[in-house]
């Protein structure tokens, strides 16, 4: 309902009300009236227009706030009853609802046109300001297991400013606080292949970084040191994680062949720190029941 229309209703309540009283008592406020005050306002009405209103109409309409306005033949009949030709004649001879309502539309405008900046300011001050923050656990690849055995080193790439140098904690993971929504980093460790990393905030994918092995500096530290228990420990892993019927493909640069493994040379391969052990990348890998059963490398 428009405010004009709500106003206008209004008055014509207080109107009706205005001619009830002249021969009948009742509260002065129509939403007050009840049982045989209502009763009396019918017959009133009855015998004044010869139309009527149910208890249920009058309930809906005047002891209660409206939605909407009564239909336009119930409109013109109040109206009629309160000594007015119709609902047009009665909203003519109070323009001053009208003008009332469009003077406080007027009024409301002018009042957001002076607050709805401030508003603006304020929320631009507090969501500028809020942070987002972004936590990481790094995970073991091969194992499906937090790296904890050494800390990770993380290196926050901040666009126009000096990188920012983090370690993941005894859990191994590291957060970052940051009032951008994405963040991008490199994860740095003597037996992890470096990596960078791209999320957003609202990514699903943002608490875990998988590592891959670096396999070079992890066989060559354990042969410079005779570490006999260590390699074998590594390959007694791998021998876990790759299936007997594993297939196996060396992919030459180029694309010009491939070479067949069986599982126990490519155990070998990662287990001799070797030129090309440090040169070897691995294409793809696909698992079975948590095993490697097709994998797929070069040797750059």
């Amino acid at each position: 309902m428009k405010a004009s229309d709500k106003l206008h209703f209004q008055l014509l309540k207080e109107a009706v009300a205005e001619v009830f009283l002249q021969n009948n008592k009742a509260p002065k406020r129509i939403s007050a009236w009840k049982g045989d005050e209502i009763v009396a306002f019918q017959e009133d009405l009855a015998r004044s227009t010869k139309g009527r209103v149910s208890e249920k109409w009058f309930y809906t309409y005047f002891k209660n706030e409206p939605e909407k306005l009564p239909r336009i033949d119930m409109l013109n009949l109040l109206s009629e009853y309160a000594e007015y030709k119709n609902w047009n004649d009665f909203k003519a001879a109070h323009p001053e609802a009208t003008a009332l309502t469009e003077i406080e539309s007027t009024r409301r405008n002018y009042l957001w046109m002076l607050i709805l900046p401030i508003l603006l300011l304020i929320a631009y001050y507090f969501y500028a300001g809020q942070e987002n923050e972004f936590r990481f656990c790094m995970i073991d690849e091969d194992r499906n297991e937090a790296v904890t055995d050494t800390r990770v080193n993380i290196k926050v790439l901040v666009e126009g400013q000096s990188p920012v140098h983090l370690k993941t904690d005894e859990s191994g993971c590291f957060s970052y606080a940051t009032t951008e929504e994405s963040i991008r980093f490199v994860v740095q460790s003597p037996y992890y292949k470096t990596d960078t990393i791209y999320r957003t905030i609202d990514s699903e994918t943002n608490s875990i970084i998988k590592l891959a092995t670096d396999d070079y500096a992890l066989m060559l530290r354990y042969y410079s040191n005779g570490n006999v228990d260590e390699i074998n420990k590594r390959r007694a892993q791998l021998d876990e994680l790759i299936a007997e019927n594993a297939q196996i493909y060396q992919v030459y640069p180029g694309q010009v062949g491939i070479e067949l493994y069986s599982k126990e040379e490519f155990i070998n391969k990662l287990t001799i720190p070797t030129g090309s052990l440090k040169n070897i990348s691995i294409l793809r890998k696909e698992y079975e029941n948590g095993m490697i059963k097709k994998l797929k490398f070069t040797i750059h």
